[in-house]
């Protein structure tokens, strides 16, 4: 079997899945692509490995690790997906531009109100304040 037909597979493969990267909005679609690119990755090794006939299979061996990472990869990602969503509401890869970004914030905190003057600081401090500045210490 000639070289080129998983490299040519291969190379389809890692493109598509750049392309879903790239392209896709929603961050399951995402995870789904960097899937594909892996899977690309791990035909090269594969068939590269058959190709130079290595006695210590290598490449099949580098392949069952990035399987490993693969896995973990995804179920990690997948937690922070959900996580994201249930607190969010979506899952689009646009609207998460910062996790500690509120949606009701209007993104700019300098300090001055909507009528241009200066938001006042309160005179006197919350009523467990102090409590908890002594127990921090």
């Amino acid at each position: 079997m000639h070289l080129a037909y998983p490299a040519v597979l291969a190379v389809l493969l890692f493109c598509v899945g750049l392309y879903g990267v790239l392209a896709r909005r929603n961050a399951i679609l995402v995870l789904m692509s960097v899937e594909l690119m892996l899977n690309a990755v791990n035909l090269n090794l594969v068939a590269f490995d058959v190709w130079l006939r290595d006695t210590l299979h290598s490449g099949q061996a580098l392949t069952l690790f990035t399987i490993a990472i693969a896995a973990a990869e995804i179920g990690i990602g997948l937690a922070i997906v959900l996580a994201v969503y249930r607190n969010r509401g979506t899952s689009a890869v646009d609207d998460l531009r910062d996790t500690a970004e509120r949606p009701d914030d209007g993104g700019d905190d300098d300090g001055v109100g909507p009528e241009g003057a200066a938001a006042e600081e309160p005179d006197e401090p919350a009523p467990g304040a102090s409590q908890k500045a002594e127990a921090t210490a």
